[in-house]
């Protein structure tokens, strides 16, 4: 939405998934040092949505450079953006940058530009080091809906998190109290949550609509659980434009 607002023009949407079985949905959270993989099922829907092409790759490798500087390694993850990028600029050779979330992940924005100056595009990260509950609560009043899909920190429980919405306002009141007590990143940046859009400005004519989903719990600790939505199925469910005339 901020390169949008700034003038940049969304023309693909890159996407790296896991790969795992189906009888096996655990493996869907890879824990990886780069990329969100949990809700990766529901893509193809949010491409839709934007009403752009989708372009998708694998994630085949591991973090295997993680110092802070990346050193290329044709088995590390970050290989596989690589690739993913480069089918892209193959297919629009006009595209001249690369939007990414990080806000303030050195580690991943230093691996994001490395890719990028190799292939020669610029590398957006228009929330860098921007101030988090200032951003949490411009993201929500901006229209965008999100929930959380994932939790793994101390304090956010299936009950009170997994599956809420951004802009509930129970959920913003427990992170604000644990930011205090904990000082956890507001924006869920150092990992306690993940969230998946399903709504946005962006969107011009549909919205995304789960249908099932289940909770796969990988660590039942009672301070500091690790569970996440596996989304099974979802529906576009039109918006109303008709509002305003």
């Amino acid at each position: 939405m901020l390169c949008h607002a700034q003038g940049h023009e969304i023309v693909a949407v890159a996407n790296l998934f896991p790969q795992f079985p189906e009888d096996d949905r655990s493996q869907e959270e890879l824990d990886s040092f780069m990329f969100q993989t949990v809700g990766s099922t529901v893509i193809e829907a949010m491409a839709q949505c934007l009403e752009v092409p989708l372009y998708r790759h694998p994630i085949r490798g591991k973090s295997v450079s993680q110092d802070m500087e990346y050193e290329q390694n044709e088995n590390d993850e970050v290989e596989d953006m690589h690739e993913l990028l480069s089918l892209v600029k193959t297919k629009h050779p006009d595209i001249e940058a690369v939007s990414s979330g990080a806000i303030w992940s050195d580690y991943q924005r230093v691996r994001v530009e490395h890719v990028c100056r190799r292939l020669g595009l610029q590398s957006l990260a228009l929330m860098w080091h921007r101030e988090q509950q200032e951003l949490l609560e411009e993201m929500v009043s901006s229209g965008l809906d999100a929930i959380l899909i994932k939790i793994a920190t101390m304090g956010l429980t299936e009950r009170n998190a997994l599956g809420k919405h951004l802009g509930d306002p129970a959920f913003r009141a427990t992170v604000a109290r644990l930011h205090a007590q904990y000082g956890m990143n507001v924006c869920g940046e150092g990992g306690e949550y993940e969230t998946l859009v399903l709504d946005s400005p962006l969107f011009p004519r549909y919205r995304i609509a789960i249908d099932e989903a289940e909770t796969i719990v990988l660590s039942p600790d009672k301070l500091a659980p690790t569970a996440f939505l596996a989304i099974q199925r979802v529906h576009l469910e039109p918006k109303n434009t008709t509002e305003g005339g």
